[in-house]
Parts: C-alpha cells; structure tokens; sequence
C-alpha cells in the first residue's frame, strides 16, 4: 500500500471512528431519558400517593360540579370547578397537563404563569418532572394514573397536543352516534398511522436504538397530536402501563398498551394531526387556509397558533355561517 492509500485509510478509519463516537454518545442520551424517565414515575406515584390524600381532604366538602345528562356521555374526565362547555346535554370540561421547564427564573416565571391559568380558570395539573419530548410517556401515565383515581366514571376522552384545533361540538356527536358505546366499550380513534418501524438514524428526533427497541416494526397506533379514547379503554391503557417496558415516544407507546391487551386503534378522517392540506393552495396564492368551510367538519387538526384557534372556534360557532355555493 503506497502512502497516499495508507494516508486515505487512516482518514477513513478517523471518520468512522467519529461517527460511532456520535451513535454512543446518543444511545447514551436515549438510555439516560429512560433511567430518568423509569426513576421518574416511581418517585412521582408515591408523590401521588400523598398528594391524592391532601387532595381528597380538601375536595371532600367542594360542591360537586353540574352533572351530565342521564345516559349521556361525558368527553373529558377532569371533576374541576372551572365552568364547562354544553352541547347536545353533555358537559365538556378542560385541563392542561404540565411538567416544569427550564431552571432557575424561567422556570418560576413559567410556574407563575400556570398559577395565574390556574387561580383564574382552575383547569391546571402539574407535576414536577421535566417536561421534554422524551418525558411525553411519563405524563401519560401520570395523566392517566390521576383520571384512574378522581374520575374513574368518565365516559370519553380526547387527548391533544397544546397546538391542536379541537372541534369538540363535532366530537360529542360523533360520540352520541356511536352504536351501543356509552364509554364502556373499546374506543381509541384518531390518525392510524400502521406499517412503520423505529427510525433508527440517530440524527432524528424520533431515534431509537436497537438496544432500546429491538424490533423494526411498531403496532398499529394513532398520532400523538391527538385522538380520541373511550373511558374504558383508557383503563385498559392504563392497567398496561406496568408490564410493557417504557418507550419515549408516547404515541406509540399507546399503540403497543393496546397491542398487548388485543385492541386495536380505529383511523377516523375527521383527525388531521399532520395539519390539514388544500391540494389547489400551492397552485391558487389567493386560497385562505383557515376558511373555516374547510373545517367545520373534521374533529381535531394540528398545529394551530392560539389566535387562529381563537379565531377558528368563534367562526365554526356562528349559526350563521354559510359555505358552498
């Protein structure tokens, strides 16, 4: 071998050492989220444990906020006293699901803020665990862990994204329409997403090691932006949880609780978690993406700023709205 060749080999080697150099140092990122997301939740469920004590104590002589309906389903479990919504006889209430953020004074700042959302509306659950991409799965299960315990009677529930558009008028009838289902019954529907495996560049947000999940398939699951669960299933997901080792991605961590307990999750049109798309809007400049003809049928789409959201729930709201010719 002359030394040019020689010369060329060494960099070879040199570049490929680099790059296995870079796959362990994210490997052992990936593996250290899910140390720290493993420790997390069993640190936080005994927090739980006393938290749920001092929270019935308290709760105990609250009034008790407006029943549902008879017989009629309710979409969301959270038994807060923030006013909630009414359609068709069913009583829609809201919360948002929080970690913290950051450290030092931008997490108090953003833990002020969430005191003030929360003194005002009372529609805030938060608990002390770092709130990142990978940390997604814990609040699942910290989410449903508190549905189990204050509202284990719920009928339905949506679980969404902070940016997504939920036309939740458009849910409670799709709900009533449902055939011998009041929530009893198995219901997961959203955007299928079905015959895609573990992305194993480790480049990607969505990277996972083989040491992590050997297997180059996922079962069938629906976007994390959002979908829709009946309360049943939801405790079947929830029962799951403590058999089916932790994956950080939280949807698909879903699909395989239901995978294990022999359910399925059902594809619905009316979920739009990658945004909606107009074929002619890259064609005619003058098409408005947020025509609200383009939404008044579909349940949820992604991606919404909060003034558009503000925007889009007062025009689908207006009795008046015409489309179509």
């Amino acid at each position: 071998m002359d030394p040019a060749e020689t010369e060329r080999f060494k960099q070879a080697l040199s570049t490929q050492g680099a790059r296995v150099g870079q796959h362990e140092q994210a490997l052992q990122g990936i593996m250290e989220s899910l140390h720290n997301l493993t420790a997390g939740v069993t640190q936080l469920s005994g927090r739980l444990d006393q938290s749920f004590t001092q929270l019935n104590a308290l709760t105990a002589s609250a009034p008790a906020p407006p029943p549902p309906a008879p017989d009629i389903p309710v979409i969301h479990p959270v038994n807060h006293s923030s006013p909630p919504l009414l359609h068709n006889g069913v009583w829609i209430r809201r919360v948002f699901v929080s970690g913290t953020t950051d450290t030092g004074f931008e997490k108090e700042r953003f833990n002020t803020i969430l005191e003030m959302e929360q003194r005002e509306y009372n529609d805030i659950i938060q608990w002390d665990f770092h709130d990142s991409f990978f940390n997604l799965t814990l609040k699942q299960i910290l989410f449903l862990e508190w549905m189990e315990r204050n509202s284990p009677n719920a009928h339905f529930l949506l679980n969404g994204d902070d940016d997504v558009f939920a036309h939740t008028n458009n849910m409670v009838e799709y709900l009533q329409g449902l055939k011998d289902n009041d929530g009893s019954k198995h219901l997961f529907a959203g955007h299928l997403i079905y015959n895609v495996g573990p992305i194993r560049a480790s480049s990607s947000k969505y990277y996972i090691p083989v040491q992590v999940q050997e297997s180059n398939s996922y079962p069938s699951y629906c976007g994390g932006g959002g979908f829709l669960l009946s309360g049943y299933t939801a405790m079947v997901i929830y029962k799951m949880f403590r058999s089916i080792t932790i994956l950080p991605i939280d949807d698909v961590y879903m699909g395989m609780c239901l995978a294990k307990a022999g359910l399925s999750p059902a594809s619905h049109m009316g979920f739009r978690t990658l945004g909606l798309r107009l074929p002619s809007a890259s064609r005619v400049q003058s098409v408005d993406l947020y025509d609200p003809c383009y939404y008044r049928d579909l349940l949820l789409i992604h991606r919404f700023l909060s003034a558009r959201m503000y925007f889009m729930w007062h025009k689908l709201s207006d009795l008046n709205l015409k489309c179509g010719p």
